[in-house]
C-alpha cells in the first residue's frame, strides 16, 4: 500500500497550517491561483477582488506622485530654497514615505492578526485603504497619531463588522475623522499642511493656509493669496498630500471608469450636486465664489472619485447611485458654505451618506416593486 502523501507545512494538517492565511495572502498577491471554476453556471473571469483593489491603487498613483512633488514644492516655497524638480520630489517622497509605512504596517498587521485568529483568508480591502489614508492627511501629521487613527479605522471600521465587504463606513475616512475630532490642532490651521525643515528658516510672511480656509473671505482674499482657478486646478497649493491636483485625480477617474471599477454615475451626480448647491449659495449671497470653484478646492474631487465610489459603502442600485452621489456633493458644499467652523465638508458628507446608502437602496427597490405590481394589476 502506497504511503499517503504528507500535507505541506502550510496545508491542512501541516505544522504551520496556522499561518495558512498569511502565506495565501502573499501567494495570491500578484498571481491568479489555479483554483478556478471548471463547470457549472458560473462566470469565468480572470479578475477577482484583489485585482480590483490593485486597479484602484494604480489609479491613485498619479495623485500620490504629484502629492510628493507638491510637498517638496511647498517646502521650497516656504523656505525660499532654490530646489530643482528632482530635489522637490525626493524631499516630498521622503516626507510622505513614512506615512505609507505606518499606514500599511499598522493596518496590515491588524488585518493579518485578525485573519489568523479567525482562521480566515486575509481581506484584500486594506490594499486601497492603506494607500488612501496617507493621501488624505496633512504631511506633518505625527506618525503616532496616524498609527492610532489607522488602528481605530481597521478595528472599529472593518473588523468588528466582519472585514472587507461588511463595513458600513469607508475605513480611510474613519481614520481621517478620528484624527480630526481627536487631534483637531494637527488637522487644521495653516501650520500642518507644509513641512518646514528644522535646519531652514521659513519666510516670515509665508502662510500655509489652504484655499478653503481663505475662501470664506471672498474672491479677493483668494486672489491675494495667489489662488486663481488655474492654480487650484493645477494643484500646487497647500493641502492634504493627494487631494490638490485636479489633473492627477481626473487621470485616476478615467482609469477607474475605463476599467469599470468605479461608478461614473456617482461621480457625475456628486459633481452635479456640488455645482447646484454652489450655484444656489452664490445666487443667495452665501459665497462670492462661482459654483465651479467648489470642485477644485479641498477634497471634493478626490472624495468624489476615490471614496464616494467605494463599492462596499455606496449605494448598490443604479437609481440609488444617482441619488447617493447627488446628496454627497450637495451636502459637502452645504457644510462648506453654512458651517464656518468647518471649512471642508466632503468627509462628513460621505460618511453620512454611507450610513444612509442601505436606506436609499431599500427605497429604490421598494419603489420598483410597487411600480411592477401596479403594472401587473393594470395589465
Amino acid at each position: 500500500m502506497a504511503d499517503e502523501k504528507k500535507p505541506g507545512p502550510f496545508e491542512k494538517g501541516g505544522k504551520l497550517y496556522w499561518l495558512h492565511s498569511t502565506i495565501d495572502a502573499f501567494d495570491t498577491f500578484l498571481r491568479v491561483p489555479g483554483t478556478v471554476t471548471a463547470k457549472g453556471a458560473h462566470v469565468r473571469d480572470g479578475i477577482d477582488l484583489k485585482r480590483v483593489m490593485i486597479m484602484v491603487v494604480i489609479a491613485l498613483v498619479p495623485a500620490a506622485l504629484f502629492g510628493m512633488y507638491n510637498v517638496g514644492y511647498q517646502s521650497a516655497l516656504a523656505t525660499g530654497a532654490d530646489w530643482g524638480f528632482w530635489q522637490m520630489f525626493w524631499y516630498g517622497f521622503l516626507r510622505v514615505l513614512p506615512l505609507f509605512v505606518v499606514s500599511y504596517l499598522v493596518g496590515l498587521g491588524i488585518e493579518f492578526a485578525s485573519a489568523q485568529i479567525r482562521g480566515e483568508e486575509v481581506n484584500e480591502g486594506y490594499l486601497v485603504s492603506g494607500f488612501l489614508i496617507p493621501l488624505i492627511v496633512p504631511v506633518d501629521v505625527p506618525l503616532w497619531m496616524l498609527a492610532l487613527a489607522v488602528a481605530f479605522a481597521v478595528l472599529f471600521g472593518k473588523e468588528v463588522f466582519g472585514g472587507t465587504g461588511m463595513n458600513i463606513w469607508n475605513p480611510a475616512l474613519l481614520a481621517r475623522a478620528f484624527l480630526f475630532f481627536a487631534y483637531p490642532s494637527s488637522m487644521s490651521g495653516s501650520s500642518c499642511w507644509v513641512h518646514i525643515p528644522r535646519d531652514m528658516a521659513a519666510v516670515d510672511a509665508f502662510t500655509g493656509a489652504t484655499p478653503l480656509a481663505v475662501a470664506h473671505d471672498g474672491m479677493q482674499a483668494l486672489s491675494d493669496a495667489g489662488y486663481s482657478f488655474c492654480t487650484l486646478f493645477g494643484g500646487l497649493i497647500p493641502g492634504s498630500v493627494g487631494e490638490t491636483s485636479v489633473i492627477a485625480i481626473l487621470i485616476g477617474a478615467l482609469i477607474l471608469v475605463w476599467t469599470g471599477v468605479a461608478s461614473w454615475k456617482i461621480m457625475v451626480s456628486s459633481i452635479a450636486g456640488g455645482l447646484l448647491v454652489g450655484w444656489l449659495g452664490h445666487l443667495g449671497g452665501a459665497t462670492e465664489l462661482p459654483a465651479y470653484y467648489q470642485l477644485v478646492m479641498g477634497g471634493f474631487l478626490f472624495g468624489t472619485v476615490f471614496m464616494a465610489t467605494d463599492p462596499v459603502t455606496s449605494a448598490q442600485t443604479e437609481c440609488g447611485k444617482w441619488i447617493y452621489g447627488f446628496l454627497v456633493g450637495a451636502l459637502a458644499v452645504v457644510v462648506r458654505l453654512w458651517n464656518p467652523g468647518y471649512a471642508e465638508g466632503m468627509m462628513l458628507a460621505i460618511l453620512l451618506m454611507n450610513t444612509f446608502a442601505p436606506l436609499i437602496d431599500h427605497c429604490v427597490v421598494t419603489s420598483a416593486v410597487k411600480r411592477r405590481e401596479k403594472r401587473i394589476q393594470n395589465a
